[in-house]
């Protein structure tokens, strides 16, 4: 810490700083809450923030800091008073901070000003405005405030009533002790890895134990988010670990169960993975519905309109909230059901309530789509294609395809090669190659739904009907196969794929855009990989061959995938991110 005598004094301080550190300027007069300082000078996210009387600068801001500085001296003069003269128009801007705040937004750099709510900070200008300061200072305990601000501000009603009301003081415990996010994510995934190994036993004594390890393992889920809101300790690969491990945990719980059930003289592995495969449908419904719309230009939606009114009415929020069955009513409907009932009717119960609750949020989806009016950017596009991993046999067919015309077409060209695909492998012969016709004319219309920019009002929807193509076609013909265990490599393989485009939507969400082409081109795109499948099928009539074949590609996938993602994530230069998360 340096105190500067003057304006012209701190640019010369500020000069002397290693380049790559971060700095902060702080007006002497300054009064408020430490939280509100923490707040202002110490969160990762962004390159630089400013709460009255205080601003900061990561080392990509710092040269604009400092022309942004020299200009305020050369303006106020060097030597000027550390507050401004009153005649300043916007009283947080008075100081010499607030100063370059504005001169540092005029020359095109972001400044955040984070949200203090009852937090105090202030640069008083006489005795009385100190007086009044420090009082209100003493007013708000700003350790309560960071308890509360620890919390998911939009969070499901288990969590809400059952989990965070003790789990932030897990993550003030943990804060005090030096753990960090990525450590307490950690603990949470070997927890229900864990849990698995116990539901994969078989015994009632495994089903509760299984049962009991879940919910610990949901805990610290919501205690790593407490802590790093606590702690401000955002990164871009803690929300990574955080999205990813969410999957992996409830995915390998699915495996379990499974396992167990079949020690118990019960097969569920077509339940499992199709919960596996509803689940992660649903999820991307989710991501490709608010990537479309992510920065829409206009938002005229009746239904918008609506659900901001039910929003005022406090049961209906939590009702809604309920009934799309966010992870924790999710995790907790599981761990009850398995220590009281069996696997099947653990899958069972999830089939029922996340397609009741697929259904809901869907249908709410389509509706704000179709009576919205608001125009789909560049942006969107892109994230759109991205999010549709198209391969290099439907990217060949898009090059050279006319674009279809019509508002709708993308979303029904889409929906035609998935029924075409799903229709063949449920309905044909096992085996026959009349189902790899239909892998052909699925490859055909997925080019063509992809030869045009993803701006119409329901081309959100082109991503969730190729992933329910591959992933559904991979379950229908496992589970028609007579090979033995077939539908447990399928489980593996379509983990691998799912690994694949969750790792997608994070990358897109960090602001770092989608995986490289050629690990796309490698590992052969949506199409690629279901027309492959189907070749399988009927080339391998004979029982152990379709497995192996499952599992030598799924491992393949899952080498490929993984290791680009783990070099992508360790090196990633995107900035720390926070990711609040889907209530599902």
């Amino acid at each position: 810490m340096r105190t500067a005598a003057d304006a012209d004094d701190a640019a010369t301080l500020l000069a002397a700083v290693p380049a790559g550190r971060r700095v902060a300027l702080v007006d002497p007069r300054f009064v408020g809450h430490v939280h509100a300082l923490r707040l202002g000078l110490t969160d990762p996210r962004f390159a630089a923030a400013t709460v009255p009387g205080a601003l900061t600068a990561q080392p990509e801001a710092r040269g604009a800091l400092l022309r942004a500085l020299r200009r305020t001296t050369a303006a106020v003069g060097a030597g000027a008073p550390v507050v401004a003269p009153d005649t300043d128009p916007a009283p947080d801007d008075r100081t010499v901070p607030g100063r370059i705040a504005v001169a540092l937004e005029a020359e095109g750099t972001s400044v955040k000003r984070p949200e203090l709510g009852s937090l105090t900070a202030t640069v008083p200008t006489d005795a009385g405005a100190r007086a009044t300061a420090e009082s209100a200072r003493a007013e708000v305990d700003d350790e309560a405030v960071r308890l509360r601000s620890a919390v998911k501000a939009h969070d499901g009603f288990f969590t809400t009533f059952a989990i965070s009301p003790y789990s932030r003081y897990i993550a003030r415990w943990c804060a005090r002790r030096g753990l960090t996010p990525n450590q307490v994510t950690t603990a949470s995934l070997i927890t229900a890895l864990i849990a698995a190994g116990a539901a994969a036993t078989g015994t009632r004594g495994g089903y509760v134990a299984a049962g009991i390890l879940l919910l610990v393992s949901f805990v610290l889920d919501c205690t790593d988010g407490q802590l790093a809101r606590y702690s401000l300790q955002y990164s871009t690969m803690g929300a990574w670990l955080d999205a990813t491990f969410d999957r992996a945990k409830e995915y390998a719980y699915y495996a379990g169960l499974a396992i167990g059930a079949v020690r118990g003289g019960d097969d569920v592995w077509v339940l499992a993975l199709g919960a596996m495969v509803l689940q992660a449908c649903r999820h991307v419904v989710d991501f490709s519905f608010n990537e479309a719309n992510h920065d829409a230009v206009a938002n005229t939606s009746p239904t918008a309109a609506l659900s901001d009114k039910l929003d005022s009415v406090g049961w209906t929020v939590w009702a809604r909230r309920m009934i799309v069955l966010p992870i924790g009513e999710r995790w907790a409907m599981i761990a009850v059901l398995t220590a009281l009932t069996t696997p099947r009717i653990v899958f069972y119960a999830l089939l029922i309530g996340c397609s009741l609750a697929a259904c809901y949020t869907t249908a709410g989806r389509l509706l704000r789509s179709l009576t919205r009016r608001a125009s789909r950017t560049d942006r969107a596009a892109q994230a759109l294609a991205d999010l549709a991993d198209s391969g290099p046999l439907a990217q060949g067919v898009a090059a050279v395809a006319p674009g279809l015309r019509g508002a709708f077409t993308a979303p029904a060209v889409a929906l035609l090669g998935t029924l075409v695909m799903i229709g063949g492998a449920l309905f044909l012969p096992y085996g026959s190659w009349l189902t790899v016709a239909a892998a052909a004319v699925y490859v055909l219309l997925s080019g063509l739904a992809v030869a045009r920019p993803l701006k119409g009002a329901l081309d959100w929807l082109v991503p969730p009907f190729f992933r329910a193509a591959e992933y559904v076609t991979i379950l229908v013909l496992a589970a028609r196969s007579d090979a033995p265990h077939a539908v447990p490599a399928a489980f593996g393989l379509i983990s691998a794929v799912a690994y694949h485009h969750y790792d997608t939507v994070y990358r897109i969400r960090g602001g770092t855009g989608a995986p490289p082409q050629w690990l796309v081109r490698t590992i052969g795109g949506h199409e690629g990989r279901t027309a492959l499948v189907a070749v399988l099928a009927a080339v391998l009539t004979h029982a152990a061959g379709f497995t192996t074949a499952l599992t030598a590609l799924a491992v393949a996938v899952a080498l490929v995938v993984l290791v680009e993602s783990i070099r992508f994530w360790v090196s990633s230069s995107a900035p720390a991110v926070h990711d609040e998360g889907e209530l599902a």
